[in-house]
């Protein structure tokens, strides 16, 4: 059996390894447009900094993404977060806040007013929604938790984990666990108190590897087995007159296009991607594909040599409210010990999203001055940086809006009539590096299946 992966992000690599795994008779080809594999997870050594273009890490509350890396022989390369970055803070109303994690913080907070926490602790009486109907998480957090509550808390988290925002995400497509909550108890209070804990947001502790990320994707290439194409685009996938498919492609060293019959193809590649190379097989999935939404962002990060300032923690989120250009500041050095030296700081500055999408897209320069700006409104530092790393994503997350689920549902039901065609990527049930994992798990399990 021949099976084609296109894309060579985490997706597609965890997919080669699952291929390797649960079906190792299978000749397996993956096709990467870039000179490096991982996609958005890419680690640049600047002299003595390790700068994430992308992810900086995982949460550690998936027992199958450890599972992965233990088998891929990872287990020396995992690295923790130091403690300090369990403090994390929010950036509202021209003041630093530090972001409660008891009750006891939470009561005490200048985050909310008096009204505002006694909104959310009616949480535990407010009616449940009757219907099954998708809805945003602004509408969501109203309902449960109050406006304030909502406008703060929930409009940075949708910052740290879509870019996005509250009214622009879907409740369902991006927090399932919280819906499903409410509709088994009636209530997020009530389902934390029968569960005795939550597991409904990002919980665990942030987890990356010695060297940065992309040590593991470098470890993981070395394992897996497959024929590698790199530097090279995939330009057409269409059925061929055996019920397989014909991917016709060309590398970046040679201008002539070339094609190979394949069993079945892999698409582990941004939707939009995924519609221009199905759109001769299937225009109906082809549109729907198209249609899912993705958000630019672009990272700056900095390094100090010898700064006067000191960091404590994970790092801030800003809300809407506050007017910066910039969504956080993460505290890259602060977060684990590898990424600067001891004497040496390293921040990484989050700018575009739903909130600014141009300014996603402003020049290297223009960046570099959006984020020296956005780190002196929000923690007074006016100290100029030794080192500046600059990562533009002009499709950086997929935004899951209103519909989403339903959508990727109607998309895979219709993908069922091109036997041996598969999708899997973050543009459908979940965007973080442990999604990628279990959706590829889950992806050639089908193949098994059918």
């Amino acid at each position: 059996m021949k099976i084609a992966v296109i894309g060579g992000g985490i997706s597609g690599l965890s997919t080669v390894f699952y291929l390797n795994k649960l079906i190792p008779d299978a000749k397996v080809f993956l096709f990467e447009k870039d000179d490096y594999l991982g996609g958005k997870i890419k680690t640049d050594k600047v002299e003595d900094y390790l700068f994430e273009s992308g992810s900086n890490g995982f949460l550690s509350n998936k027992p199958l993404t450890f599972d992965f890396i233990n088998e891929v022989g990872g287990d020396d390369l995992i690295l923790k977060s130091n403690d300090s970055a369990r403090i994390r803070y929010i950036f509202h109303k021209n003041r630093l806040h530090r972001l409660p994690d008891n009750p006891k913080d939470f009561l005490k907070t200048n985050l909310l007013s008096f009204s505002g926490k006694l909104r959310v602790l009616s949480e535990y009486f407010r009616k449940t929604k009757k219907d099954d109907s998708d809805e945003n998480l602004q509408s969501f957090g109203y309902r449960r938790v109050g406006k304030e509550f909502t406008d703060i808390f929930l409009d940075a988290m949708s910052a740290g984990i879509f870019a996005s925002t509250p009214k622009a995400l879907s409740v369902q497509a991006g927090f399932p666990k919280v819906v499903e909550l409410e509709k088994e108890y009636g209530g997020l209070f009530r389902g934390m108190l029968a569960k005795k804990k939550s597991d409904t947001g990002p919980s665990g502790v942030l987890t990356s590897f010695k060297g940065g990320m992309s040590s593991f994707i470098n470890l993981l290439e070395s394992k897996l087995k497959m024929e590698l194409f790199k530097d090279t685009e995939v330009n057409k996938v269409n059925k061929s007159l055996n019920g397989g498919y014909s991917v016709e492609f060309e590398t970046e060293k040679l201008t002539k296009k070339f094609s190979l019959e394949f069993d079945k193809v892999i698409f582990s590649t941004p939707s939009n991607t995924t519609a221009r190379l199905i759109r001769k097989i299937d225009r109906d999935i082809a549109y729907d594909l198209a249609s899912i939404e993705y958000t630019p962002m672009s990272i700056v990060s900095f390094g100090y040599d010898e700064p006067y300032f000191d960091l404590n923690g994970f790092g801030l989120l800003t809300t809407t409210a506050s007017r910066q250009d910039i969504l956080g500041v993460l505290w890259d050095s602060s977060i684990f010990n590898d990424r600067a030296n001891e004497k040496n700081r390293s921040l990484r500055v989050m700018i575009g999203g739903v909130r600014n999408r141009d300014l996603a897209l402003k020049s290297r320069e223009e960046l570099i001055e959006i984020a020296r700006r956005g780190i002196q409104n929000t923690m007074d530092i006016n100290e100029i940086p030794d080192k500046a790393f600059v990562k533009q994503w002009r499709e950086a997350i997929p935004n899951y809006a209103i519909g989403h689920t339903e959508k990727v549902n109607k998309i895979f039901t219709k993908l069922k009539k091109h036997k041996g065609l598969y999708l899997n990527s973050n543009a459908y049930y979940g965007v973080g590096f442990n999604d990628c994992i279990e959706n590829s798990r889950k992806c050639i399990k089908n193949i098994l299946i059918n």
